[in-house]
């Protein structure tokens, strides 16, 4: 990679807005099957070898540092117009340890 690309990389990251604890946040994507595929893949390998998330757009970045268990449900409609819906919920990670007891 050249110097170039190197600043405009972190010249990108620096313009991200970086949503941190104590906020809510929420936004929805309408994908094609080979983009969510490939998003799933790719957030399942950090789920598999990390223990931090970090996911990013063009506008902005969460990082996530998440605990377990973590919950999988999956939804079946099968009426009318058949849906599947298939949620991760992922618990956030403390590194507040504990009172002593004495």
């Amino acid at each position: 990679m050249t110097d170039e690309q190197d600043t405009t990389e972190e010249a990108e990251e620096t313009e991200r807005t970086i949503i941190r604890s104590g906020r809510e946040f929420e936004k929805e994507y309408r994908l094609d099957a080979t983009e969510a595929g490939e998003f799933l893949i790719r957030l399942g390998e950090q789920l598999r070898d990390d223990d931090e998330l970090r996911i990013v757009d063009e506008k902005w970045e969460l990082p996530f540092a998440f605990g377990e268990p973590i919950e999988l449900e999956i939804d079946f409609d099968g009426v009318d117009d058949p849906e599947l819906e298939i949620e991760l919920e992922l618990p956030g990670r403390t590194d507040q340890k504990g009172p002593d007891i004495r």
